[in-house]
């Protein structure tokens, strides 16, 4: 979390010697002490005689990522509902968690099937012959050439005389009227293969309803985020995913405004929206719990690439403001005034003029 730094700062100024305005005697092992001098002033402490055993750290250059966990589901992503747009009465139906591709029938309609297209936009229309030009027809051809029926050519949103040739070929093949024309409810539309989640309908009901709701095929996690968590949960954002000691990463896939809670509040409260995050996880394998496990998420809210860090431990707390980095050279030890940046995984980022990639430097942790 963002405060972890600050948090564990103010615990190291109850274990870790400070600095006054002008000069104080610090013990800095046992048997032994030393003075030092305010940091503005560019005084390094003097040489301790026989200093104890210190533990130290490497000054790093590294990527830093401030990250925020919230809690989520394994399953396979967002719902989606499937509205029947084909008049007639639904006369057969999938099972929950069966999955379909290209050109396969979801459901059937008057024993007729509906099968599967893949697209971004609805049918809007009929397309067959003399239909106008636009983006529905490319989508037809789009999926006719892909399931082995083309002959016009490469796929646009002109319909030609070999466009209806063939969908009739298409229509053949499922046993269809063979008019040239694919209808507003002949086909279901997605953007890609999809699994069954949710039966929505029942056998004998009419088809112009909510058939069913559908997911994607592959496992993945569902999260719930506040508004103000938008810009950490874009689409395409890399995420962690955490669950019964197993690791892995996911991407963000869709984002989606989430139904309201009863406990909201008043609609329209800016700070009560919710989203629903849909992540896949790159290595689907990595995760074995079972569906609707709750997993930790941890998203980045802020990252530096290609800056110096120390673990936080070794940050020291001036008196006068501002802090300090120890450095070991050899036998002898300065402070180095250091300006702090991003914390993160126990680490703080800093930067001045005297810090270099690689020195030494004490550090409680």
């Amino acid at each position: 979390m963002t405060d972890e730094g600050p948090r564990r700062l103010r615990k190291r100024r109850r274990t870790r010697w400070m600095i006054t305005g002008t000069a104080t005697v610090v013990a800095l092992g046992v048997g032994t002490a030393v003075v030092l001098t305010r940091v503005g002033s560019g005084s390094a402490v003097a040489a301790p005689q026989g200093p104890a055993k210190v533990e130290t750290a490497e000054v790093v250059k590294t990527d830093l990522a401030d990250k925020k966990s919230e809690s989520g589901k394994l399953g396979y992503g967002i719902e989606t509902a499937l509205p029947g747009r084909k008049p007639g009465t639904i006369t057969g139906l999938p099972a929950i968690g069966d999955q379909f591709d290209r050109g396969k029938s979801v459901y059937t309609v008057d024993a007729k099937p509906v099968p599967l297209f893949y697209g971004t936009i609805p049918m809007y229309r009929p397309v067959g012959p003399g239909v106008t030009n636009g983006p529905d027809v490319k989508l037809i051809e789009e999926n006719l050439k892909a399931l082995g029926f083309g002959g016009f050519g490469t796929p646009d949103e002109k319909f030609t005389d070999a466009t209806a040739t063939a969908i009739k070929k298409w229509q053949k093949q499922l046993k269809l009227d063979q008019n040239g024309t694919v209808a507003v409810g002949d086909v279901v539309i997605a953007p890609g293969p999809f699994r069954v989640s949710t039966l929505v309908a029942s056998l004998g009901s009419q088809a112009t309803t909510d058939v069913l709701k559908y997911t994607g095929v592959n496992r993945g996690v569902t999260v719930k985020i506040k508004a103000e968590q938008r810009d950490s949960a874009k689409v395409g954002a890399k995420v962690t995913v955490s669950v019964g000691g197993k690791q892995t990463t996911g991407t963000v896939q869709q984002v989606t405004l989430a139904a309201p809670d009863n406990n909201q509040g008043m609609p329209g409260q800016d700070q009560d929206t919710k989203f629903d995050v849909s992540i896949t996880l790159d290595d689907p394998a990595a995760i074995t719990a079972p569906d609707a496990s709750s997993v930790d998420v941890r998203f980045t809210v802020q990252s530096h690439n290609g800056v110096l860090a120390v673990p936080v431990g070794a940050l020291l707390a001036l008196a006068e403001g501002g802090y300090a980095l120890e450095v070991v050279e050899g036998s002898s030890r300065r402070l180095v005034p250091v300006q702090t940046g991003l914390f993160a995984d126990g680490k703080v980022e800093v930067s001045g003029p005297d810090v270099r990639e690689g020195m030494q430097v004490v550090t409680t942790s």
